[in-house]
């Protein structure tokens, strides 16, 4: 694949009218004016041959981009927003495409090209005169999966496109040319500046992509967020030791990008940079049981604390599977695949409102705690139908709740 991305442009330019047409997007054409262009990660993508389920497509006109985008909306009926005002910069969303224009900011089409994050994403089609445009070679940084970048001011001038370059390692499986290494190492910092929202937004993309480990282990070794204590604290593993194999594609896609952000970011950035609630919660339980293990060995948990850990855990289980001891790892992992296992996957014989219409009992503690001792019993194989659910539920009413009607 990588020997045949440096095409023709000819064939570039074959593409990407095909792909137009398919996007019935022919429509926009007659109200561009001369010298409008397509830039950025559409033309890479198509170079690429990839297929992303939401199309963004960026448009470049010479100037009035506010009245353009708005006359393309009203003639087919789209969604129409103002993204920077000043600036003269809207979107258009049709289906799941989205398109975004804005006006040339520099005198010449290579200059506008020449101000963009990276190379890859600074070749230009121009629609008057079907040809491409490609100041910066980027068309060959593609072809040797290379992300470069013109000049490090186009990166400060936002600082989130420091974060992007991780983005592309894990989505495009590209290497960060050693300049800009150097650039990140130096700015890293900046990133501090930008929204937290597209912080999180960046992080989210980088953890799902398809070579999401490989941005992540040069995320820390390049220490990124600035957690210079990650190796003194126990919660953060040798991700380079750890047997990947043993999840299949799917729990690679469910799981591994709650593992991998709890590898990068402590409770504090989690927070700061709005990951939702139940993410942090969700590895603020990683972090408990990962603790407890550290201090108790597995085979001295009680009956409660294993049936604790699979209850609290079940729901994203996978996800904690790396801080078991390596012995255990794929045991656990088949007996949390088998959903009839009740110790990985706790459930009951009987709900609460069987218990109270069968034993007269109402809603209180008294009933959630027999509710989680029936599920217990059923987890460790001492329940088998519903009416020993019933008498063990009287049995364990009788000791504990005497007073009970």
């Amino acid at each position: 694949m990588k020997s045949s991305i440096l095409k023709d442009h000819t064939l570039i330019i074959d593409e990407l009218e095909t792909s137009i047409k398919f996007h019935n997007l022919n429509f926009m054409l007659g109200f561009l004016p001369r010298g409008s262009y397509l830039v950025g990660g559409y033309i890479r993508d198509i170079i690429l041959g990839r297929q992303p389920e939401k199309v963004d497509i960026d448009i470049v006109v010479p100037c009035n981009a506010i009245e353009i985008g708005r006359k393309i909306a009203e003639n087919i009926g789209s969604k129409f927003i103002i993204l920077d005002e000043q600036r003269e910069v809207v979107r258009i969303i049709l289906n799941h495409i989205y398109i975004d224009i804005a006006n040339q900011v520099s005198s010449t089409i290579e200059g506008d090209l020449c101000s963009r994050d990276f190379s890859i994403n600074s070749i230009a089609f121009l629609f008057d005169k079907k040809c491409l445009v490609d100041p910066l070679n980027g068309l060959k940084d593609l072809e040797i999966s290379l992300l470069r970048t013109h000049s490090e001011r186009n990166l400060l001038n936002d600082p989130l496109r420091i974060l992007r370059g991780f983005r592309f390692v894990s989505e495009l499986n590209f290497k960060i040319d050693p300049n800009l290494i150097t650039f990140i190492k130096k700015n890293k910092q900046t990133l501090y500046l930008v929204a937290k929202e597209r912080i999180n937004y960046e992080i989210q993309k980088i953890v799902h992509g398809a070579n999401s480990l490989d941005a992540v282990l040069l995320i820390k070794k390049l220490n990124i967020f600035g957690t210079d204590n990650l190796s003194k604290d126990s919660f953060f593993l040798d991700l380079e030791k750890i047997n990947y194999a043993e999840f299949n594609q799917e729990e690679k896609e469910r799981y591994l990008p709650l593992f991998l952000i709890a590898q990068i970011l402590d409770e504090g950035s989690l927070e700061q940079f709005n990951f939702s609630k139940a993410e942090i919660a969700k590895i603020k339980l990683l972090r408990k049981w990962h603790f407890l293990l550290e201090e108790k060995n597995i085979s001295q948990l009680t009956e409660s604390d294993r049936f604790a850990l699979h209850k609290e855990l079940e729901m994203f289980f996978p996800s904690f599977i790396f801080y078991l001891p390596q012995n255990l790892r794929l045991d656990w992992l088949h007996r949390w695949r088998d959903n009839d296992d009740k110790l990985f996957h706790p459930s009951n014989l009987l709900n609460g409102d069987v218990i109270k219409k069968n034993l007269k009992i109402k809603d209180g503690p008294i009933l959630g705690e027999l509710l989680q001792y029936l599920s217990k019993e059923l987890a460790y194989k001492r329940l088998n139908n519903f009416d020993e659910a019933i008498y063990k539920a009287k049995r364990w009413i009788e000791q504990n709740a005497p007073k009970c009607d």
